[in-house]
């Protein structure tokens, strides 16, 4: 009984310590959500633009190619194995904008140049065939289609009229990730000099931004605070082949322009005046009696008028100074092709000049830029040219005085690789002039010829054999 007793009490005293070290349950915090949007329009302030920024990520595409690369084995292993070829295949990346619901998409040249298969990924994850409608390497544009209706596009602003600040996307599939959407600013407009089209003769008006580019971007869209297309991401400058905030965008008007011309025609329209040019520094305004126009004055002085140009035919002359064109202000020779390369031909365009210090103003009718710079011929086995003009000029920076027919490619495997080269201006051939490449074709027969070159700056003559 005293046993049980002190059991009991045992128990007892173990359930008033277990039952002292217990806590109550803490109550659940009041918390305060609000699942409204980030930007609900209230304030003043934008903290979102998901809703500028959602509807063109429907129009922007990645592009996919694929290129077959043929190659024969080096002349030592033919001996071997015989004359073998071996193909691999190169894969690449891009991004596009849909910019009509039929299908019609803008992207780089160098995103599609050469490719074998295209294929396009939309957002939604459908996958199409694309074929290239056309492609410009001088501004780096290209026009691909899918055959597909109802697709999402995106609205075209005007680029020129960008500030400096403003806000833009860029947007597009970097590094294969998916589709990515970063911020920043306009940095700059009107890049040129840049040297990314050198090759090509190319038109460079760049938009400069900050917004991270990366590789994968290209042909990807530039688009500004309303979420309109302002420009096609192109490239970057960098030291570490990624986004160090320095990305360059086609301006969308630039890009359009080209666009309309290749999907009407399959090739790009330019004008064509017909002078060569140079700045009117102070030192030549000087020695040139037009030191009244002060130092500040900015223009274009003409050097060259060709004969028969458009230019020539409205009474433009040597030392005549352009200052405009439409009402835009001409100040360097790239502005100047620019603004002439854009204009389509049988357009008139007004000419705001300077002639013995006095302005003037004259309207010219623009011709099409020469078709053998667009489309140069094989003048021997591999080594393509092009008679020289204003355009070419600039390419090769060759001076006033060189004429003739302009080396513009020579390929691998062209027997004449170690004789001719790209940038050499064939001025003679067995001492008649190079004026066209059809003469220049006809004259020649099985055997030595010679030709006087201007290369590097000097002239120098260089012997070939031809045919057998």
């Amino acid at each position: 009984m005293q046993l049980r007793t002190l059991f009991n009490a045992f128990a007892f005293v173990a359930a008033a310590l277990l039952l002292a070290g217990a806590k109550e349950a803490p109550p659940k915090p009041t918390l305060k959500i609000d699942p409204s949007p980030v930007a609900d329009g209230k304030s003043g302030l934008v903290t979102s633009y998901a809703s500028v920024v959602e509807p063109v990520q429907q129009a922007v595409v990645s592009v996919y190619s694929a290129k077959i690369v043929r190659q024969h084995l080096p002349p030592y292993f033919r001996q071997f194995f015989g004359d073998q070829e071996r193909e691999t295949r190169e894969e690449g990346l891009g991004s596009g904008v849909i910019v009509s619901p039929d299908g019609y998409i803008l992207t780089n040249n160098h995103v599609v140049e050469g490719a074998d298969e295209l294929n396009v990924a939309l957002p939604d994850d459908r996958e199409f065939k694309a074929r290239v409608i056309g492609t410009d390497p001088k501004t780096d544009v290209a026009i691909i289609k899918i055959d597909a209706q109802n697709l999402p596009t995106v609205t075209l602003a005007d680029s020129d009229k960008l500030r400096v600040g403003d806000v833009v996307f860029a947007i597009g599939n970097p590094l294969n990730v998916g589709q990515t959407v970063t911020m920043g600013i306009v940095s700059a407009l009107g890049r040129k000099n840049l040297h990314l089209l050198d090759d090509v003769g190319g038109y460079e008006n760049f938009i400069q931004t900050d917004a991270p580019i990366n590789m994968g971007n290209s042909g990807g869209a530039l688009v500004d605070a309303k979420g309109r297309l302002v420009g096609i991401n192109s490239a970057i400058m960098s030291t570490t082949s990624g986004s160090m905030g320095i990305g360059f965008a086609v301006p969308v008007n630039l890009a359009a322009n080209v666009m309309q011309s290749l999907i009407a025609t399959g090739t790009v329209a330019r004008g064509y005046l017909g002078v060569g040019v140079d700045p009117l520094t102070p030192e030549l305004a000087e020695a040139m009696g037009k030191a009244a126009l002060g130092k500040e004055f900015k223009g274009m002085v003409i050097s060259t008028v060709t004969p028969d140009s458009p230019a020539a035919k409205a009474g433009l002359k040597q030392e005549d100074v352009i200052v405009a064109i439409n009402d835009k202000p001409v100040d360097s020779l790239e502005v100047l092709r620019l603004i002439i390369a854009q204009t389509s031909p049988g357009t008139k365009v007004k000419v705001k000049y300077l002639r013995d210090g006095k302005p003037a103003e004259m309207e010219v009718m623009l011709t099409r830029l020469p078709d053998d710079s667009a489309a140069p011929n094989e003048f021997l086995t591999g080594v393509t040219v092009a008679r020289v003009n204003d355009e070419l000029r600039h390419t090769y920076r060759m001076p006033d005085e060189v004429d003739g027919l302009v080396v513009t490619e020579i390929t691998d495997d062209s027997p004449f690789r170690g004789k001719f080269r790209p940038g050499m201006v064939i001025v003679q051939i067995d001492r008649l002039p190079a004026d066209d490449v059809a003469t220049v074709r006809a004259h020649l027969s099985p055997g030595i010829h010679f030709c006087l070159v201007w290369n590097r700056g000097g002239y120098r003559y260089i012997s070939f054999k031809y045919g057998n």
